[in-house]
Order: C-alpha cells, then sequence, then structure tokens
C-alpha cells in the first residue's frame, strides 16, 4: 500500500517524470518485458499520472507480465499488446482521458440507469466508460456473442482478450480488409450471422452496440468477432432505436456487395419483434 501511495502523491510539474521513474523500478523489479518502451512512454496524452498509477497497480499485482507495441489508436482510445500475469496475450487497452471527445461520448453514457450517478469531471466519466465497456463485454459474452472476453478493468484501463495470432502477436484484420477475400456466398453467410448477433445481443444481453460497422468487426478467418463494446447501450436508453437503426444500416450497406440485404425495417423488426417496437 505503502508504494502505491507515493506513486499517487506525485503531482505538479515533473510528475509524470516521476511516475514514469517509479514505474520503471517496479518493471525492472518484476521482470516485466515492456517492449518498445520509448515510443510506450512518450504518449503522453495517453500515459498520464492516472494512467501510470493504474499500470503500476495492475504490474504490482502481478496482473500484467509484458507490455508490448500498439494494437490500434481509435478516436477515444490505444490498444496495446500485452500479457496477463500468466503470460498468456491479451490486449491493454487504455482510454485516453485529456483528449477523449466527452460530447460524443456523452450522448451514449446520458440515460443508462447503470451509470446515472457518475460526476462530470473528464477523469470520473472516463473512468466510468471504461468500467461500462467491461460490463458490456460481460453481457456481450455471456449471451454467446463472439467479442473479447473482458479481464479487469482499472480507472481507465481495461485488460482483455487479444484477437490475434497468438504466436506473432498480429491482430486480426477488421472486417473492412478481410471482406477483398470473401467470395459472394461467404460474405452472405458473414451477413446473416451479423444480424443473428444483432438479434441475440438485442434480446439476450439487453445491449445495442451503436456504432456497428465494418471498423468495429474483426475476422478471424472463420468467424466474426464484434469488439469496441462502450457506447453499446440498453435497449431502454432514449437512443437506442436510433443507433440500432444506424447499425442496421451499416451491415445492410457493407453487405449490399456481396448479397441483396434484407430492408432495414424487416432486419428491426427481426432483432426487437414487430409488436416491441417501431422504428
Amino acid at each position: 500500500m505503502g508504494k502505491n501511495r507515493d506513486i499517487e502523491n506525485n503531482g505538479g510539474n515533473g510528475g509524470t517524470d516521476k511516475l514514469i521513474e517509479k514505474f520503471d523500478r517496479l518493471v525492472e523489479k518484476k521482470g516485466i518485458t515492456l517492449r518498445d518502451a520509448d515510443n510506450f512512454k512518450v504518449m503522453e496524452n495517453v500515459f498520464d499520472d492516472q494512467t501510470l498509477l493504474a499500470l503500476y497497480k495492475l504490474v504490482n499485482k502481478g496482473k500484467i507480465s509484458a507490455i508490448g507495441g500498439s494494437i490500434s489508436t481509435g478516436k477515444e482510445a490505444n490498444v496495446f499488446y500485452a500479457e496477463d500475469g500468466d503470460g498468456h496475450p491479451a490486449a491493454l487497452k487504455i482510454y485516453r482521458i485529456q483528449s477523449a471527445n466527452f460530447n460524443t461520448m456523452g450522448e451514449y453514457m446520458a440515460g443508462d440507469p447503470r451509470f446515472s450517478s457518475i460526476r462530470k469531471s473528464k477523469k470520473e466519466f472516463i473512468f466510468a466508460w471504461t468500467k461500462k465497456e467491461y460490463a458490456n463485454l460481460i453481457r456481450a459474452r455471456d449471451a454467446g456473442i463472439n467479442c473479447p472476453q473482458a479481464y479487469l478493468f482499472d480507472r481507465n484501463i481495461l485488460l482483455m482478450e487479444f484477437c490475434g495470432d497468438r504466436e506473432t502477436g498480429t491482430a486480426y484484420p477488421q472486417l473492412r480488409q478481410a471482406a477483398a477475400g470473401f467470395t459472394k456466398s461467404q460474405g452472405e453467410e458473414i451477413y446473416h450471422a451479423i444480424i443473428a448477433d444483432m438479434k441475440t445481443l438485442f434480446n439476450e444481453a439487453s445491449l445495442v452496440h451503436a456504432d456497428l460497422s465494418e471498423f468495429n468487426i474483426l475476422f478471424d478467418g472463420e468467424k466474426h468477432i464484434i469488439i469496441d463494446m462502450g457506447q453499446a447501450v440498453l435497449p431502454e436508453h432514449p437512443g437506442a432505436v436510433r443507433y440500432l437503426i444506424r447499425d442496421i444500416k451499416n451491415i445492410n450497406r457493407f453487405f449490399s456487395r456481396f448479397c441483396e440485404p434484407l430492408e432495414d425495417e424487416a432486419v428491426f423488426k427481426e432483432i426487437v419483434g414487430a409488436e416491441r417496437m417501431q422504428p
């Protein structure tokens, strides 16, 4: 507890440098593999005091045994290759506290009864958003959706299953990239599988993805994997219907190159039931 308290009290100018020094000493002491270390630490918009503190605690608890290079850089977060405490491949997702777009993210948080009591500071908002993605991944996975398994979260950090080649550490491609090699019949099969997942997500997990597209679906060579669940909302969210219709339109647009997609309204009614909602 003393070490965690020491690192937490480093503030002011140079505070981040002191945190990095302490983090380096811990990494060395614990024998943690830190790949691409220079590139890893210079990204100040990602590795601020709060992030370094959370990383320090995860390393100190033995939850992370290696931290590698960047997998992806999104609008709100960076994802890095990592290994869990047992040396198994994992993905380390870090939400940026200072540069996140709170106006955009706020509409998905507002109206969610699970997070109605969060404070409005940037820090508390991002911490709640990270917890929200963790909770959404658990719900989706429990419902049978092929999505990353969430391991743990701390502050603005989410540790989850690595979706990629475990030998090379290469992440699976996005659907938009993998689709270049699809036959029409394969594309049509995947299209219907994704529509089925949207129905399962809505009815079994009580979630609408709210940003489903070829950018937020991976392909492992055999099946698709739905990712980026932070913005997913409950069906009772005031924007749920609008988000679901947008998801449907995105999927229908993308797969129209492979097959004749179902009408948007038909997909909507298939997912939610003809009597439950009207678009």
